[in-house]
């Protein structure tokens, strides 16, 4: 095993799989939970009241350029969209837009919602460069769309999409529109006036770097009202310590170096990338976040992945499952997923790069075919068993076959419409 890079320190691209906690969050989320397990949650809920239900939605409406009363909170985007969309009063004229770019979490919810509305569920089409086609958007758009969803970065790639050019065409209209930020929130500015959504989702424990099964949830009055809810939202709340350390996360986020001053580090990781002979970026797009995915022709991206662990690079393997009705129609299978953070610095690219080159050229390098050992010894047979007048017979074994170990085992089809009944976008 090589050493790891930078000695001792680990290089971490891996933030948009789960953020590194930074000590004062982590030493929160150690106290709070400490004291729940001693107290119980209801001496944490009296003790943490002001936390819990003013001083972090002050924080998320900061962060999210909202009004405070409209934020809540949630163990994660996805449950807060599972929850959030099965709820509304859709039917049978209703149409639903989403987009290819759409994770497999809440495409999930939008099947529930089309199974038991009824509603007509369509896939917006992509330009030739990988950008949503806004121009079949405005053409198509009416009163009849209900519902719009569009992530602000997909999970599978880092394309960051347009959100704010979509929420100016569907503005005069009465759709419902609807961001994921899981995957924007922490990385990129998020303000949700100017992208003129009603429902936006986001995660804690990506670019935030809080804890784990902590999330949020924008919902305008429009979004309240057609979920028939009277300005109450019932999401699984998160737990308490959680919450706290959330609060803390944000604090750091707040007084952390502004978007337009920080460091740009995503043309960096991606040129490492390119120097490998046989990779290739799934990059679409014309603007991307500091979120790459890309594969090797030749090198299995658990391998690789499993390679840089072993040398301190921290990324992630992502599966075509991920993002359904983009990935396995391109051929991709899985992929790596490597992104930066504002705390990452030049050095860890150079250090992820030369990780990488090693890791491919070692699993490329050719091996030396291993020389069977026998089972037994070439010895001439017992006297009563030797056959053409005593000739001694040589008794050879074949070598031991071993067992397969356990791969990785992916299902794609060969196109989103083979498992995927959806309405044709263009």
């Amino acid at each position: 095993m090589n050493a790891t890079p930078h000695g001792d320190r680990s290089v971490h691209l891996n933030t948009a799989g789960a953020g590194r906690m930074s000590a004062a969050v982590r030493a929160v989320l150690t106290e709070w939970t400490r004291h729940e397990d001693r107290y119980g949650p209801y001496d944490l809920e009296e003790r943490l009241e002001g936390v819990l239900h003013r001083e972090i939605h002050e924080r998320l409406a900061a962060l999210l350029g909202a009004p405070s009363g409209d934020t809540v909170l949630c163990t994660g985007a996805a449950d807060a969209f599972a929850a959030l969309v099965s709820r509304l009063p859709l039917g049978p004229r209703d149409r639903v837009w989403t987009t290819p770019y759409e994770s497999a979490a809440n495409l999930t919810a939008l099947f529930a919602l089309r199974d038991r509305t009824r509603c007509r569920l369509e896939v917006v089409p992509l330009r030739r460069d990988g950008d949503l086609d806004l121009e079949w958007m405005a053409q198509h758009i009416g009163d009849d769309v209900a519902l719009v969803c569009v992530p602000y970065v997909p999970s599978g790639c880092g394309i960051v999409n347009p959100v704010e050019d979509v929420g100016r065409i569907l503005a005069p209209y009465r759709c419902l529109y609807a961001v994921d930020a899981s995957y924007a929130v922490g990385q990129l500015p998020v303000d949700v006036t100017r992208i003129g959504c009603q429902l936006l989702t986001g995660d804690g424990w990506r670019f935030l770097r809080g804890p784990q099964s902590v999330g949020f949830a924008y919902a305008a009055p429009q979004a309240r009202h057609a979920l028939a809810l009277h300005g109450v939202v019932p999401l699984p709340p998160p737990d308490g310590a959680r919450v706290a350390a959330l609060n803390t996360a944000l604090a750091e986020h707040a007084a952390a170096a502004p978007y337009q001053d920080r460091q740009d580090l995503g043309p960096a990781l991606r040129a490492a990338v390119e120097r490998v002979p046989g990779t290739e970026l799934i990059a679409p797009g014309r603007t991307q976040s500091g979120i790459l995915a890309f594969r090797h022709e030749e090198v299995p991206a658990a391998l690789l992945r499993r390679g840089l662990a072993a040398r301190g690079v921290a990324v992630w393997k992502t599966v075509a499952q991920e993002t359904p009705l983009y990935l396995p129609g391109r051929g991709v299978v899985t992929a790596v997923r490597a992104s930066v953070h504002h705390d990452n610095t030049a050095g860890d690219i150079e250090a992820f790069a030369d990780a990488l080159l090693d890791v491919v050229a070692e699993a490329r390098r050719p091996r030396p075919v291993p020389v069977p050992r026998l089972l037994s010894a070439v010895l001439p047979a017992p006297a009563a068993a030797q056959p053409h007048g005593g000739v001694p017979v040589a008794r050879i074994a074949l070598p031991r076959q071993r067992r397969a170990g356990q791969r990785h085992l992916t299902l794609v089809s060969s196109g989103p419409s083979d498992t995927i009944p959806l309405e044709p976008g263009a």
